[in-house]
């Protein structure tokens, strides 16, 4: 099957639904349509690691990842998250995209996936939290993917944590690329944020096993 059109896949995932009301202490944000397209788009076009896989999405929000995931040909996908609320708008978009091979399961990825799922999944997806307020806490999703993935882990992280992001791989003796630099167009979210938006640079990191 031919991968469908980075300009069709986005336009699709423009119609997926975001938070209401995002929790800062989760480092909610949305994905943009236009990241989470060029992303899974890239993972598909490149490594052919979306059709007809198994996949996860860790912290998955409202599911767009996932919706793009299942627009993408993938076998089956189940989407985690600790906020029911969130996994709630996930459910409404499944129905409203009309896709049936895809699921949701409320848990902390940081502590409760890794031994029900081991190597359960041929591909990891996400976007985690950025670490900002909870440090760290984004190279604990990855290492859970790791985990429960018995191929490729994909994860979107800010570039100026690059070397860092690189380094943490080593240590653990797993491979890690950056397979896509991207702008991160983060619109103002919470009481705190001063300015309309602000444009991050990220990465879309490829993590592998030997």
């Amino acid at each position: 099957m031919a991968c469908m059109k980075l300009k069709i896949l986005e336009q699709n995932l423009q119609q997926v639904e975001a938070f209401e009301n995002p929790k800062v202490e989760l480092e909610q944000y949305t994905t943009p349509p236009h990241i989470a397209a060029c992303m899974l788009h890239t993972i598909q076009s490149t490594f052919g690691d979306i059709e007809d896989k198994i996949v996860a999405d860790l912290g998955c929000g409202c599911g767009v990842l996932s919706i793009g995931v299942s627009l993408l040909g993938a076998n089956f996908c189940v989407g985690f998250d600790i906020d029911d609320s969130a996994l709630n708008i996930f459910q409404e978009n499944l129905s409203e995209h009309e896709i049936d091979n895809c699921d949701t399961v409320m848990c902390d990825v940081t502590k409760d996936v890794t031994n029900k799922w081991d190597k359960f999944f041929d591909t990891i997806v996400m976007n985690p939290p950025f670490g900002t307020r909870n440090k760290g806490v984004d190279m604990e999703f990855v290492e859970a993917g790791l985990r429960i993935a018995s191929g490729a882990v994909y994860s979107l992280h800010k570039t100026s944590t690059r070397k860092y992001v690189l380094n943490m791989a080593k240590k653990w003796g797993v491979n890690a690329k950056v397979i896509a630099e991207l702008r991160y167009n983060l619109p103002a979210t919470y009481k705190f944020h001063n300015k309309n938006s602000v444009d991050i640079q990220v990465d879309v990191v490829r993590f592998y096993h030997n």
